[in-house]
């Protein structure tokens, strides 16, 4: 079988079976599997695939019409231009996520300007996507990055090391701020904030694939920001900031959460889906 005959077949099972974005899902599942290059489906379109690279393409698109999201079948997820690997123990990370990158860039920028540097603490990491993603486009920040799963670690540590900036990134399992000290330029997370109630009604491929701990947020959605809140404000630095990623309905009652804390809203920010996403916070001064 040639490549563009294995691309259309696989591309075609999966229009068939009604998956979203197969087009997309069949290039990513050839490139990863077909031992080609992801320009050779034009370039090179008779390249024969060997029958062993037959089969693992076959086993992930047999993954795929079970339902498994095509990033977790691949084992890795562009984010912010950053190809970050994943693992059972980490978020998928997503792109209302960037919006909280955007967001805080210019704030590291003018740190760094200000100061000649910016210590970047990233609250429940996962992937590394945040931290990472400031690291890679301001070379002067250091970053310190948390997750209470030692396998999420692991998976982000990885991800540092395999972008080259391993050397201002540093991995600590911990609850929130538990195992945290010293003082901060930026406080960023992205914590669950999905109500326990709501867990179930998730669409299939984030409830059955992203960890749970990753999205239940307790009973109201607003553990996580209770946690955050709690002690922020004991490690931000002067002029120091708090960015948190929240869901579209919930601005008043995480900036209510923080406010209670002496913490401030003074920026929210919306995604590309015109959806309230972040909230950027100081201390009341």
């Amino acid at each position: 079988m040639n490549l563009s005959q294995l691309y259309r077949a696989v591309r075609t099972l999966l229009i068939e079976a009604e998956v979203e974005a197969a087009a997309l899902d069949a290039r990513l599942i050839i490139d990863q599997f077909a031992g080609a290059k992801p320009e050779d489906i034009i370039c090179r379109p008779l390249l024969e695939i060997a029958p062993e690279a037959v089969a693992l393409v076959e086993n992930a698109v047999s993954r795929r019409l079970a339902g498994e999201p095509v990033h977790r079948i691949i084992g890795w997820r562009e984010f912010f231009g950053l190809r970050l690997a994943l693992s059972p123990g980490t978020l998928e990370p997503r792109s209302d996520t960037e919006t909280l990158v955007d967001a805080v860039l210019p704030f590291v920028r003018q740190c760094v300007g200000r100061s000649g540097g910016c210590r970047i603490l990233d609250l429940g990491t996962g992937t590394g996507a945040i931290a990472l993603a400031l690291l890679s486009q301001e070379p002067l920040a250091q970053a310190v990055v948390t997750d209470i799963s030692a396998a999420a670690l692991g998976t982000a540590s990885q991800n540092a090391l395999s972008l080259g900036l391993s050397g201002r990134f540093e991995a600590i399992q911990s609850n929130w701020f538990d195992k945290v000290s010293g003082l901060f330029d930026l406080v960023v997370s992205n914590p669950p904030y999905i109500a326990s109630s709501m867990i179930a009604k998730l669409d299939a491929n984030v409830r059955d694939f992203d960890p749970i701990a990753a999205l239940d947020g307790g009973a109201d959605g607003l553990d996580a920001y209770r946690k955050i809140a709690s002690s922020a404000a004991g490690h931000l630095s002067d002029m120091g900031t708090v960015a948190v990623e929240i869901g579209y309905d919930q601005a008043d009652s995480v900036s209510e959460v923080f406010c209670s804390e002496n913490l401030d809203c003074v920026r929210l920010v919306k995604d590309l889906g015109g959806n309230d996403r972040v909230l950027l916070l100081e201390l009341r001064q």
